[in-house]
């Protein structure tokens, strides 16, 4: 056999491992983030491998990789377990979204194409026609460019921002904004926050956009402090008892 054959016949084998992988990543991801898989439960191998259909060997691949996106954290002599912010490391991982996020906004406003504020309009229109913000009940945007907060960062056209946005800390952000997407009343107001900033970027308004931006983030934080707080004092007047 030559060498070639030889390279070509490794590369063959190792594409299903890869292919496996990949799906044994997104299906994880995907549960971990809508909360299938709750925050602080420890991730055993056996039960996912059973759960997805998935060998030892692709899921070990998935799970280095969750790891990388802050999903699930190694513990010593405790194993992985799926990643559960403190009240105080949300808390604070919200503030970084303001900074980071308003500054996205402004540089958006500089940046963005015509034909990338047509996207954004257009991605707020198929937002506007799901029956959850219709009924002020939810308002989960999808991932990606099915994402307004995720377009935004891309418009923004500074890598830095869109490796720690759009990459590093994107998908746990999800999994919280995902948690605390149906609390009573703020749908439509998100919605309306958000055509507010779509339109200041389009009048190419940097400084207002990023008020703007700052003060949605600011409002999901203050949202998630009310929550958490109703969460406690339910805690504490039940004896502790969950």
């Amino acid at each position: 056999m030559t060498k070639d054959c030889l390279q070509l016949t490794e590369v063959e084998l190792e594409e299903p491992t890869k292919t496996l992988s990949d799906g044994a990543f997104r299906q994880i991801q995907s549960a971990i983030v809508k909360g299938d898989i709750a925050p602080g439960t420890r991730i055993s191998e056996q039960y996912l491998s059973t759960t997805f259909g998935i060998g030892r060997g692709p899921l070990r691949e998935a799970i280095r990789r969750l790891e990388g996106r802050r999903l699930v954290v190694r513990i010593p002599h405790a194993g992985v377990r799926v990643v559960s912010l403190s009240y105080e490391e949300l808390i604070e991982l919200y503030h970084v979204r303001e900074a980071l996020e308003g500054m996205a906004c402004r540089l958006a406003a500089q940046n963005m194409s015509d034909e990338d504020i047509q996207a954004l309009r257009d991605v707020l229109a198929m937002h506007e026609q799901h029956s959850g913000l219709k009924e002020n009940k939810s308002y989960y945007q999808q991932e990606g460019d099915l994402d307004i907060h995720f377009l935004i960062v891309q418009g923004s056209k500074n890598r830095t921002l869109s490796n720690m946005l759009c990459d590093e800390l994107y998908h746990l952000v999800r999994m919280y904004r995902y948690r605390f997407s149906t609390t009573p009343k703020r749908p439509q107001q998100a919605f309306a926050e958000h055509h507010n900033i779509i339109q200041a970027i389009a009048d190419r308004d940097g400084e207002l956009a990023e008020m703007l931006m700052r003060r949605h983030i600011s409002a999901s934080r203050r949202n998630i402090e009310r929550r958490m707080q109703e969460q406690g004092d339910s805690v504490t007047s039940s004896g502790g008892k969950v």
